[in-house]
């Protein structure tokens, strides 16, 4: 096969994948009584610090695959992880054409950031896109392909989250890892002072079933403090 006929192919799987997972998400989502019932469940996700490293030179890819860097066919470093979710308003309604936008360190703990680390020490994975965005469809379903996030000095592992609608800012928030040692001592997750909502960041990043390279699946649900126009 060509590069470029892997390329394709790759893209197509990624696209295909995204797309099964949500139409299954969704199709629970809608059962009779199952979307209220966890609805009562859910709270508000928190508001959170965006910090000092939102990227300040965009990457030229930007897509939802953070893996693979334009038409490179070397992957990033990494646990491999399928993040997914959900993005509802606070009527518990699916939000279309939300703009969700990741970003993290790459596995040597470094942003895609003039004063990160990787400036510091001229350290960092090339091949890792560290930046991606997504727009969500009618289910409000959205999908990266990333890696498992990494500690760094001073921070527990989190991946940076922030959505946007009709270009208006809603949320800027962090996903950490559940059962995470380093948690207990992370200054931001402990600002979070309502437990439920504390919970609410919390993810568990498990093995994906008959994965054959360890991949790993993360589905991180936003509720929005949001009420959308009539």
């Amino acid at each position: 096969m060509t590069t470029d006929g892997f390329l394709r192919t790759r893209r197509r799987f990624l696209a295909g994948l995204g797309m099964g997972a949500a139409a299954l998400g969704a199709a629970r989502l809608f059962e009779p009584g199952v979307f209220a019932e966890e609805l009562q469940r859910r709270v508000l996700t928190p508001q959170m610090t965006e910090g000092p490293f939102y990227p300040d030179h965009l990457p030229l890819d930007t897509d939802n695959d953070l893996l693979i860097v334009n038409d490179s066919i070397t992957p990033a470093v990494g646990e491999v992880t399928h993040l997914s979710g959900t993005i509802m308003d606070r009527h518990g309604d699916p939000v279309r054409n939300a703009v969700i936008e990741i970003w993290q360190v790459d596995h040597f703990g470094s942003y895609i950031h003039s004063h990160g680390l990787n400036h510091q020490s001229g350290k960092r994975d090339a091949n890792f896109q560290g930046y991606g965005r997504f727009l969500t469809a009618s289910s409000g379903e959205y999908y990266f392909r990333t890696i498992k996030p990494v500690p760094y000095p001073g921070r527990t592992p989190h991946v940076h989250v922030k959505v946007r609608v009709k270009g208006r800012e809603q949320l800027t928030t962090q996903i950490f890892v559940k059962g995470e040692r380093l948690n207990r001592g992370d200054g931001v997750l402990r600002g979070i002072w309502d437990p439920k909502q504390r919970q609410s960041v919390l993810t568990d990043f498990l093995p994906l079933k008959d994965s054959r390279i360890g991949e790993l699946a993360a589905k991180f649900d936003i509720v929005l403090g949001y009420t959308p126009e009539a």
